[in-house]
């Protein structure tokens, strides 16, 4: 049964897509089967793993709205053990479909019961508001991993999302845990990045994760070329961060395995 993990903040370029492709990229890499699930109307995680809009003909949308079941838009990725549930401009427009739906908030989760037993885990790339979307994902989620940006504003906005989350936790998902707080854009050169760490971490101590991601140029570069981080350049800053990340959170959920690769290099 595979784990769901939303990553999510209303705030627009803290790196939330960024993180959604290389963490799900990431586990794929591990070994672990997963599906990254576009919920964001600017389809950005469909087109950072690789896909041309125009080739897509149903996504999320049609799941939500039309009925369509999630075995029939999932789609391969290059990446073994990946695999995206994609995202489409439509997706836009299903707020306002979804608004007289009885149960409108449950109908991701329902969506993706059909699926659950396919995968390790699901990642799910909210859109960067607080809308009936981002409400379904989190409804459908076990947990979920908030990225910060490192700079001045980082704790703006953060309580809002943290209040979200209790509601959601409160009326629709008890289950709702807060898998962790992801640094992003952190340059270790700044004092101020230095600074929003420490006061991160000093207010929400063990919920911050340990990983921490750099400015990066490869990880900007990458989904131009439709790659995630790993697959343009295994060897950069950007990669190595996520790959961590990766490993935390299957240690969070006592899930790490020793890959093929691994038993090989232990019994050569």
């Amino acid at each position: 049964m595979a784990k769901v993990i939303g990553i999510a903040n209303q705030k627009g370029g803290v790196g939330k897509t960024t993180t959604a492709i290389n963490l799900a990229a990431s586990l794929a890499v591990l070994e672990f089967k997963t599906l990254l699930l576009d919920a964001d109307p600017q389809a950005n995680s469909t087109t950072g793993v690789g896909f041309d809009l125009h080739q897509v003909s149903k996504g999320v949308y049609d799941c939500l709205v039309n009925d369509v079941s999630a075995k029939e838009v999932i789609l391969k990725t290059e990446i073994p053990y990946l695999d995206l549930m994609p995202s489409h401009i439509d997706l836009v427009g299903a707020e306002i479909e979804m608004i007289n739906y009885p149960d409108r908030e449950t109908v991701l989760k329902r969506i993706l019961k059909d699926v659950k037993d396919e995968y390790d885990f699901i990642i799910i790339d909210c859109s960067p508001s607080l809308g009936l979307i981002t409400v379904n994902a989190l409804v459908a989620s076990d947990s979920v991993i908030v990225p910060v940006q490192a700079e001045f504003f980082a704790l703006e906005g953060l309580g809002k999302l943290l209040n979200t989350i209790k509601i959601v936790q409160s009326r629709l998902n008890t289950d709702l845990q807060i898998e962790g707080l992801l640094m992003t854009m952190y340059d270790g050169r700044l004092r101020l990045c230095n600074q929003v760490v420490n006061e991160v971490r000093l207010h929400f101590e063990d919920i911050v994760f340990n990983s921490v991601i750099h400015r990066n140029t490869k990880l900007s570069e990458a989904p131009s070329f439709g790659k995630p981080a790993i697959l343009y350049d295994a060897d950069s800053k950007g990669a190595i961060n996520y790959l961590n990340l990766a490993k935390e959170v299957l240690q969070k959920n006592n899930m790490t395995k020793m890959t093929q690769k691994e038993k090989v290099m232990e019994h050569p």
